[in-house]
């Protein structure tokens, strides 16, 4: 394999796949980058098994072929690199990599090493703009689970049927639930679990422009990204197995009270009363009264805040309480200026809206 590339190009290919490198595996072969050259692209792929991102770019190939070199020491050479690069590979898999007055050598290992890519049929499949899913991933993916002990919470349940994409996490304290509507054929519908490390690669790699072709089969799903530069990324993964708890049951139902309240104006209130939280009390209480809305954090070590907020509210006074973090992390996460908290009483659920396709639920806490 000989190639010549730009830095540019073989740091945008590197940065793309060298996350999901393990630093601790007992296979050497995941501690590499498979470097695959032949048109006029140079191809990087990377795995840890459980997660692989592929991505090609531009480069002027002399001779096609493939290996595999370590991807810190790769990296670490080329950020330091000036001006364009001559890459070239010998049949020991020793890498030469010159570029001004520097040169390198590398040991690899053999291409044929590598894990292969698995194989999607065309007929599951479904294509979504890079923008709508990143929005999409954005309202939702901080309400993944991080307990262990309840692994199918721990990625992004996906919906594809009657029209719709539909995203939901949980931890079991609170539920993000945002749907699109997209062109689903009747082959392509159906439902799997993202897990968290994939959600987090992809919610990285997603660009503001160009499509997204999703496709999955028993155990696997791919994300194949591209945008209108010619910049492509493919991003595979397994799937979680086992099934994902009943999320509708969790929504409540008819609402007493729909608060309409300014998104920033409630953050800024929230993160501020959560600076007096402390580990042991870690809840603010939320009273509505006529046209205000009084905010109070309050732990015995540490001291108290109170804030007023002027709300549309003309119900009987109401007081619910909630860990700020499950408030201030959909707030944060949302775009609207304008968003609705309903309540049925104090000790069912909140749930958090916007006028569009986002629904969010929180358990209270016991007022103290």
């Amino acid at each position: 394999m000989k190639i010549i590339i730009t830095k540019d190009q073989i740091i945008a290919g590197l940065q793309a796949v060298q996350n999901v490198v393990s630093t601790r595996t007992t296979l050497p072969i995941l501690s590499n980058v498979l470097l695959r050259a032949d048109g006029s692209k140079l191809e990087f792929t990377a795995t840890d098994l459980d997660v692989t991102v592929a991505c090609s770019v531009e480069a002027k190939v002399e001779k096609a072929g493939a290996t595999t070199v370590p991807v810190k020491k790769l990296f670490g050479i080329v950020r330091e690199l000036t001006g364009e690069i001559e890459i070239e590979t010998d049949e020991k898999n020793i890498t030469s990599i010159r570029s001004g007055g520097s040169f390198f050598k590398i040991h690899g290992l053999g291409a044929d090493e590598f894990p292969p890519l698995p194989q999607f049929k065309d007929d599951k499949k479904v294509a979504i703009s890079q923008e709508t899913i990143r929005s999409m991933l954005k309202k939702t993916s901080f309400a993944v689970s991080t307990d262990e002990s309840r692994y199918v919470l721990n990625g992004i349940f996906i919906s594809l049927k009657d029209g719709k994409m539909t995203l939901v996490a949980t931890d079991g304290r609170r539920l993000a639930l945002v749907d699109e509507e997209v062109d689903i054929s009747e082959k392509s519908a159906g439902e799997f679990i993202v897990p968290a490390k994939a959600v987090n690669e992809l919610n990285r790699l997603l660009q503001e422009k160009g499509d997204v072709e999703l496709k999955f089969g028993e155990n696997q799903a791919s994300f194949s990204l591209k945008d209108d530069k010619g910049f492509s990324v493919l991003l595979i993964t397994k799937l979680i197995e086992g099934n994902y708890p009943n999320y509708r049951q969790v929504i409540p139902g008819e609402p007493k009270e729909r608060v309409p309240l300014h998104r920033e104006e409630l953050l800024s209130a929230l993160r501020r009363a959560e600076i007096m939280t402390s580990e042991k009390a870690n809840s603010v209480k939320l009273t509505f009264g006529r046209n205000t809305l009084s905010i109070t954090a309050n732990s015995p070590e540490v001291g108290e805040a109170r804030e007023t907020l002027a709300v549309n509210y003309k119900g009987k006074e109401m007081a619910i309480a909630f860990n700020p973090r499950y408030l201030i992390d959909p707030l944060a996460a949302l775009a609207e200026d304008e968003v609705f908290i309903e309540l049925i009483d104090e000790l069912s659920p909140g749930v958090l809206k916007i006028n569009g396709a986002f629904l969010y639920v929180v358990m209270p806490m016991r007022l103290s």
